[in-house]
This record gives structure tokens, sequence and C-alpha cells, in this order.
């Protein structure tokens, strides 16, 4: 079981231990004040990663090889300038990044970034250079792309298949869900069977306007996919080339979700009202299992606020651990839990922390 967790917050980022009594405590505290939209750690060389948005100052990056002890500035990911011919309204100018993934465990040094404005961009060199990744960017289809709560189209969720490291699925608001087999050479769009009830009825199964909020991949079972989409829950049996959606209560609306890294039929989901509230159905915390593909979903709520309570769970505010067995969750008030048995009750840890936007084991 996991023994590292990695808050990226609105004024910093926290990393947690247990102690020599098994309690977790907050065993350091980084870039304390500056906004942390993703962190990373990278198992094949013991390293961390960090990106900072700190607006004015345009976002940066930070590497440490010691544990968090020090830390080195890395290089950006630099869009090309924008060619005056290019009839294109998205910026061609890095905001934030939004997600942060290794390659395989054969590609060492190998890092995959998603940003807004939805450029998807690789690192050879563990962050010491970064290329972006053309054959995406110059889609015909991202013209249609949009923003799904930015002004801009942002790449959220890069999954990378554990059994050969050529083959990446990247989740797109608005864009949807795209795939390489060959190392971002080529791309593929796969979305089929997703709906976006946003917009007019002739539009809504167009897979390349489609809301993905969240996707993960099962590392045991890599053909088996789970999204959280704008419109709905969605799986995928065979690596994204259909798409079931699948009926959930108290909800299927919401940004997080985590599978079983071993059990491809178990997932767990964040509820929430759909659009303009984005607050706990009937103002209840819960979170969502289910541990038969979608056919039935389980309440835990044990450990959770049990009155009226306004949390949000953003897209990388879920993660579960190697094991299968223990989870963290961090909403957008400061509110931090951790699970050791799979969901079946929570342990409060903070209800102070800064806003949190991602929550992950290292």
């Amino acid at each position: 079981m996991a023994t590292r967790i990695l808050v990226g917050t609105r004024k910093g980022l926290f990393v947690l231990q247990k102690d020599f009594a098994g309690v977790w405590q907050v065993a350091s505290t980084h870039f304390l004040g500056d906004p942390i939209s993703m962190a990373l750690y990278d198992a094949r060389d013991d390293s961390l990663h960090a990106a900072l948005n700190l607006g004015h100052f345009g976002v940066k990056m930070r590497r440490s090889r010691d544990g968090g002890n020090s830390w080195d500035e890395t290089a950006v990911p630099v869009y090309p300038p924008q060619p005056q011919e290019a009839k294109d309204e998205t910026p061609w100018t890095l905001s934030q990044i939004w997600s942060l993934e290794t390659g395989g465990a054969d590609r060492p040094g190998t890092l995959w970034a998603g940003t807004l404005p939805g450029g998807l961009f690789v690192s050879r060199d563990s962050g010491d250079s970064w290329e972006l990744v053309r054959s995406l960017w110059d889609k015909p289809e991202r013209k249609k792309w949009f923003g799904g709560g930015y002004d801009s189209p942002g790449i959220h969720s890069i999954a990378v298949d554990p059994r050969h490291s050529d083959s990446v699925s990247v989740g797109v608001s608005c864009g949807g869900v795209w795939h390489t087999d060959d190392a971002g050479a080529t791309w593929q769009l796969r979305a089929s069977g997703m709906y976006a009830d946003y917009m007019p009825e002739e539009l809504r199964g167009d897979p390349s306007i489609q809301d993905p909020h969240r996707l993960v991949r099962c590392a045991s079972a890599p053909d088996a996919l789970w999204v959280q989409h704008h419109c709905g829950i969605f799986r995928s049996r065979d690596d994204g080339r259909s798409w079931q959606q699948i009926y959930a209560q108290p909800s299927a609306f919401g940004f997080a979700v985590a599978v079983h890294p071993q059990y491809p039929d178990t997932a767990w989901f964040v509820p929430a009202v759909k659009d303009a509230l984005r607050v706990p159905v009937n103002n209840q915390f819960v979170v969502t299992r289910t541990r038969d593909g979608g056919q039935t979903f389980e309440t835990l709520r044990n450990g959770l606020p049990q009155g009226p309570a306004y949390d949000l769970v953003y897209r990388h505010g879920l993660d579960v651990d190697a094991s299968g067995d223990a989870l963290v969750m961090g909403s957008t008030t400061g509110s931090l839990w951790i699970s050791e048995n799979g969901g079946d009750d929570w342990l409060w840890f903070s209800d102070n922390l800064p806003p949190i936007y991602c929550a992950r084991f290292a």
C-alpha cells in the first residue's frame, strides 16, 4: 500500500507520509502560496515533478531528484508561433498544464503533458525539453474543439497502455477521446457511443465535440477504460473503440473517476448536481462505487460529512493506489479524506487545506 500522497493546491504542494504509527501526516510543504495545477511522481528515476500556474508570471515547472529536499527549474512546454494564415480561434499560448504522466517502464525519461489550450507535449529527457505533438495539434477536427469550463479546450487525461508504451489515449474537454498506437505519429478519434446533450440534436453524437471530464485505464486490463463525462458515465471494453453509457444514482454527473488496478469492473465516482449548481446531490457528499461494471452502484459515506455539504471534487481530486485498497480524495473546500478499505470507510485528514486541484499516490 502506498505510503506517500502528493496534494496540489491553490497555495502549494503538500506531501503526506505515514509516521511510525501508520498515521498520515504532512511531511513537507513546497511552493507555499503558489498554485500547483499538477504533481507527478516518476518511479523510474525516483523524481518528483510539479507544475505551477503563476498567473501573470506564467507556467513554471519544477523537478526534485532527492525526494523534495531541493527543486530545480525545468523547461516549460512552449507553443510555436501561430502562422498568420492559420484560421484558429484557439490561442497558441500555454496557459496551464492540466495533466502530467510518465511514459512506459521501457521509456525512461519520457513524460507526457496535456495543456490548455488543448496541446499534447512529450519530453524524452525527464522534462529538460518538451515538443508539441503536432500530429494531434494539426488534426482538422481540432477546429471543432471548444472549452469545457475554461475558455479554451484542454487535455486533462493521459492514459498510457502498460502493455505497449506507444499506445496512449487522451481525453479532451471538449474534443472527445483520441488514441495513438505509434507514440503520437498518428491519431484516431475514439468517442463512438458518447453523446453531448448540450449540443443540437443533429450534433450530439459527434465524437469530436464530446466532453469527457476524466479518462482512466485499468492497469491489469488495459482495454478497460472509464470516463466521467459531462453527460454521464461511459465505459469501454475495447480500448475506446466503442463506449457504453452507464446509469447511476444519485447522479451520473461529476468530474472524478478512479478504476481499480486489478479489477476493471470496479470504479469510484463522486456524484454532483449537473451544470450550474455543481454541488453534491441534496447537499449529501458521497462516493459511489460499482463492482459489476456499472450494473449496480453502492453509496459510500462512512466518515464523510453527514450534514449539508457543498464540496466539489475536481478531475484529479480522486486517486487509487496500486493495491486498489487505498483511495485519496480532495475537494474544492480544502477537505481531504483517505480510505484504506476501498472506500467503505473514510478518514478525515483535513478541512483547512487550500482548494485542492490534484491528489495522487506516489
